[in-house]
C-alpha cells in the first residue's frame, strides 16, 4: 500500500510519525518496526505449527494457547493502528495486505462465538501470509517487479504448453489403456490418464504399474519424455526473467518509497523527491 500522498493540514505530528514508522522502512525506527513485526510473524507461525503436533499440544497446549492470544492481540492492535494512521483507511482495509491482516486474526475471535468449529482452524494458516510483508520492504521491490514481469510475460506461453501437455497425457493414457487393459489395473481411460500424468511428471506413486513388456517399454518412453517436459516451463520463465532483468538495468530504484522506472540519469525520485 502506498502512503505517499501529501499530508493534510489537520494531520497531527504524532500521527504522521506513526504513519511513517508503520508504512515506510528507510529510517532506523522504521526498519526496527519492520524487523520486530517480521519476528512476531515468524514466532506466531511457529506457534501455530507447534500447536498442530499432538504430543506438543498435550504437554504445552495452555502455553501455546496463551501465546496465540498474545499474538492475536498484538496483530489486532496493529491492524487498527494501521487504519487510524492511514490517510485513506478504506484503501488499506480493502488492499491485499489489509484483507490478509483481517482474515489472520478473525478465526481466534470466531472460536469464542462458535466453540467446536474446528474447521475454522484452517483459516489460521493465513497468518503465514503475513511473512509476505517482507516483500513490502523497499530493497525487495525491484526484484519483485522483475519476477512479476517475467511470470506475466510467460503466462500465455505456459498456458499453451499446459494445453499441449493435457492433450499429450490424454493420448498416452488412452494408448496405455489399450496396451495393459483392466486386468493389469488400468480399469478405465481416466485412470490410465492419471497414471500418465504421474509418470510424465516423474512423480511415480507406484499404485498402478504396467505388467506387460510392451507396456513397460512404453512407460520408459514416457518417463524419459517427462524430463524434457519439466524443463520447458522453467526455460520459458528463465528467458523472460533474463529479459526483465536486462530492461531494469537502465532503471533506478528509490530507496525511500520504492518507486521504480527512473532513468539512469535521474537524480531525484519522481514520486517522493528523495535523492537517488
Amino acid at each position: 500500500m502506498s502512503e505517499t500522498e501529501e499530508t493534510p493540514a489537520h494531520w497531527s505530528k504524532f500521527r504522521e510519525s506513526c504513519r511513517l514508522i508503520i508504512f515506510h522502512s528507510s529510517r532506523p525506527a522504521e526498519k526496527l518496526f519492520d524487523v520486530l513485526l517480521i519476528l512476531a510473524i515468524i514466532t506466531s507461525v511457529v506457534t501455530v505449527m507447534l500447536a498442530s503436533v499432538e504430543s506438543i499440544r498435550q504437554d504445552h497446549g495452555h502455553l501455546l494457547y496463551g501465546m496465540e492470544w498474545v499474538f492475536t492481540g498484538l496483530f489486532t492492535l496493529e491492524y487498527f493502528v494501521r487504519i487510524y494512521v492511514s490517510k485513506k483507511p478504506l484503501r488499506y482495509v480493502f488492499s491485499f495486505f489489509g484483507i490478509v491482516d483481517l482474515l489472520s486474526i478473525l478465526p481466534t475471535y470466531v472460536d469464542l462465538i462458535f466453540p467446536g468449529a474446528h474447521y475454522l482452524m484452517l483459516f489460521r494458516a493465513l497468518r503465514v501470509l503475513r511473512i509476505f510483508r517482507v516483500l513490502k520492504m523497499v530493497q525487495f521491490v525491484g526484484e519483485a517487479n522483475q519476477l512479476y514481469a517475467a511470470v506475466r510475460a510467460s503466462a500465455r506461453k505456459i498456458i499453451v504448453f499446459v494445453m499441449a501437455v493435457v492433450t499429450l497425457v490424454l493420448i498416452l493414457g488412452s494408448i496405455m489403456y489399450l496396451i495393459e487393459g483392466p486386468e493389469n489395473g488400468f480399469t478405465s481411460i481416466p485412470k490410465s490418464v492419471y497414471w500418465a500424468i504421474v509418470t510424465l511428471t516423474t512423480v511415480g506413486y507406484g499404485d498402478i504399474s504396467p505388467q506387460t513388456p510392451l507396456g513397460q517399454m512404453f512407460a520408459s518412453f514416457i518417463m524419459i519424455t517427462g524430463y524434457g517436459v519439466i524443463a520447458v516451463p522453467t526455460g520459458i520463465v528463465t528467458a523472460e526473467l533474463t529479459m526483465a532483468t536486462t530492461s531494469e538495468k537502465n532503471d533506478r530504484l528509490c530507496q525511500n518509497c520504492g518507486e521504480t522506472g527512473h532513468k539512469f540519469a535521474a537524480k531525484y525520485c519522481r514520486n517522493c523527491g528523495e535523492r537517488l
